[in-house]
């Protein structure tokens, strides 16, 4: 190769935690099919490590609505007897099983990262082998609610701890340009009017603040304003979906007409 040329670009495709709010990663996969952008990598955390998983072994983003559509809080969970959690994420381990099967994430066409974190450490855990279930629920495994995954000494738990827009291991994937989605990077404050409302302006802060540190490496954020949905309320995951998708759009299409 002479020494001028270039390596190629590589974009990578960050796809942050937000629980229910994730279905706004739907919203810009089915905006990235419509403008021809592609994703040479994916990383993901929390909710976003399941978009990042199916979007990575080839499922559309029909496929991944459909399943959206059809999930409930009773499908994610089940009761179980331990010291660390009063619920077992293992449901939705079945869940990507039943989507992917027994698959790893080594295997994925489309290089996969997933993030989760140490509790035993503080530390984050970027994982790029293994099985691709234990990974999505390692991830999503919200401290204190759910079980963490044991992996070796570590029990690890929800990855947003760490890293809730996973910029930084694109790079060792694969990018030389990255994209993300923040879903909480525009959450719009107000005065809290009783306990839930201030425990969860506390954690939209901390969860802007940490984000607004990890994108600073992106050449792209796609931030839709997701403020008026609950992280809960899975009745809202159309709604949820279109925003991404309207809000996305214009950002890729300039994204795509740039490189033109």
């Amino acid at each position: 190769m002479d020494k001028t040329d270039k390596a190629p670009e590589r974009t990578g495709l960050a796809f942050g935690g937000g629980v229910v709010l994730g279905a706004a990663h739907i919203g810009v996969l089915k905006a990235m099919e419509e403008t021809g952008f592609r994703a040479d990598c994916v990383a993901g955390t929390s909710i976003g490590s399941f978009i990042a998983a199916m979007h990575a072994f080839g499922k559309s983003w029909q496929e991944i609505e459909k399943v959206a559509l059809e999930l409930d809080w009773s499908d994610l969970s089940g009761l179980t007897i331990s010291s660390y959690g009063l619920l077992s994420i293992r449901k939705f381990g079945e869940i990507v099983r039943a989507q992917l099967g027994s698959r790893r994430i080594e295997e994925a066409p489309v290089p996969l990262a997933i993030v989760a974190t140490d509790i035993c450490t503080g530390n984050k855990v970027v994982l790029r082998k293994g099985d691709v279930a234990t990974a999505v629920m390692a991830s999503s495994s919200i401290p204190g609610i759910f079980k963490p995954v044991e992996e070796g000494d570590m029990l690890l738990v929800d990855g947003v701890l760490t890293e809730n827009v996973p910029v930084s291991p694109l790079k060792a994937l694969c990018a030389s340009r990255i994209v993300c989605i923040d879903l909480f990077g525009r959450h719009s404050f107000r005065r809290p009017e009783h306990l839930p409302d201030l425990l969860l302006n506390a954690f939209y802060s901390a969860m802007r603040a940490i984000s607004q540190i990890q994108i600073r490496e992106a050449d792209l954020v796609i931030t839709p304003d997701l403020s008026r949905f609950s992280l809960v309320d899975m009745s809202a995951v159309p709604e949820i979906l279109d925003t991404g998708y309207r809000e996305s759009l214009p950002l890729l299409e300039a994204w795509m007409a740039s490189r033109r």
